[in-house]
């Protein structure tokens, strides 16, 4: 165990959240530059956490030991008393100023902990508990970041959440299938004439399958459908990076279906020139107040919202108005931000050309140890 670091400051904590997500959650950097300072700041600090809690659960491969180490470390994030990691030290901060429940990073923790036990997927319900978990989490947290605790609006940040990470399985249907990972409800496959054991021995894509992707898409589309209230509900300036968020994932689903449904041999990616249009669209774009107002929570996400409406309130935070960007200085900064994703892309596949290229022996001399994230990190 670490020991508390008492000349860390705030400043630095954040400055190494940033560092890290840059390096590992590059579509959550991105967009978090089209979002406030004051909503960025707290929501790197999330990110951060969730960011290295995954990685040493699934990436490190530590198992449940890793998800017994990661809630010992929620305990004394909780207490006031972190390790000293600058992720964890952040979080404690955010945890208090925000009133951010423990039920919902317990809730987070507990996905990852499916994971690593290979938790079978049966129903379409099965799915929505495991997506309420690894992203509805992560949409109720970001909207208590931005000030919104209610009921209404937390439970279409939860459906958000969710479409987003439907959107996910969909995609990566055969990368998760080369890992031994199927997220598909199992009960779809088999009505659909795929017995789900024997395809994940031997993933192929056929119009079976495209069907089946086909499905998941839709539940994803009409969750994205009814979040316009409770993006309504944020402040106005959070709308367009939330809103940009949507879109753009909603657009994966579009272009994994422009390509016949086939996420086995190959991966979806919005073009960059639809996402600068997609990102235009966000800045106009006014939510309908009374998209999904009406509509029931998802079952599976209602404890979530529980949570959160039994937490205390925050204490009162000093904002310094809206500071919603003029739509000049948004264009120019969503250009910026494109150009900036565009080039982080290049990068990782250029990384992941060479680790491809170079055999395990030789990946230390090369500065390519998998330790070396974790290392940076201060894990």
């Amino acid at each position: 165990m670490s020991e508390p670091d008492l000349a860390a400051t705030p400043a630095a904590d954040l400055a190494a959240c940033r560092r890290l997500l840059r390096a590992g959650s590059k579509s959550f950097y991105v967009a978090s530059l089209l979002l406030p300072v004051a909503i960025r700041d707290p929501a790197c600090a999330l990110y951060a956490f969730c960011r290295l809690a995954d990685d040493a659960v699934d990436v490190d491969g530590g198992g449940l030991q890793a998800v017994a180490r990661l809630r010992d470390r929620l305990d004394r994030i909780e207490a006031g008393t972190p390790l000293a990691i600058p992720a964890d030290r952040a979080l404690a901060r955010v945890m208090v100023s925000h009133a951010i429940p423990r039920a919902l990073l317990d809730a987070l923790i507990e996905g990852f902990e499916w994971d690593s036990t290979a938790r079978v997927h049966e129903t379409l319900a099965d799915v929505h508990a495991y997506a309420a978990r690894v992203a509805g989490t992560v949409g109720a947290m970001m909207a208590l970041l931005m000030g919104v605790r209610a009921p209404e609006a937390i439970a279409r940040a939860c459906d958000l959440g969710t479409a987003m990470q439907l959107t996910n399985i969909a995609r990566d249907v055969g990368e998760d299938a080369r890992n031994g990972r199927l997220y598909l409800p199992r009960s779809w496959l088999r009505e659909a004439d795929i017995d789900p054991d024997a395809w994940l021995a031997a993933p192929r894509f056929d119009r079976r399958l495209r069907a089946v992707i086909e499905r998941l898409l839709c539940e994803a589309d009409r969750l994205y459908a009814q979040v316009d209230s409770g993006i309504a509900r944020l402040p106005s300036a959070c709308r367009p990076g939330i809103t940009a968020a949507r879109l753009l994932y909603a657009e994966i689903g579009h272009e994994l279906r422009r390509r016949g449904g086939d996420s086995i041999r190959q991966r979806a990616i919005v073009p960059a020139g639809r996402k600068l249009a997609l990102l235009m669209q966000a800045y106009t774009r006014e939510p309908d107040p009374m998209a999904g107002a009406a509509v029931a929570v998802i079952p599976e996400c209602r404890f979530l919202i529980e949570a959160v409406a039994q937490a205390p309130l925050p204490p009162p935070i000093a904002t310094t108005g809206d500071m919603a960007l003029p739509w000049w200085r948004f264009r120019a900064r969503a250009v910026w931000v494109l150009n900036l994703f565009e080039r982080l892309e290049r990068e990782e596949r250029q990384t992941q050309a060479r680790r491809r290229s170079t055999p395990p022996w030789a990946e230390a001399a090369v500065g390519l140890s998998p330790a070396d994230g974790a290392a940076a990190s201060g894990a």
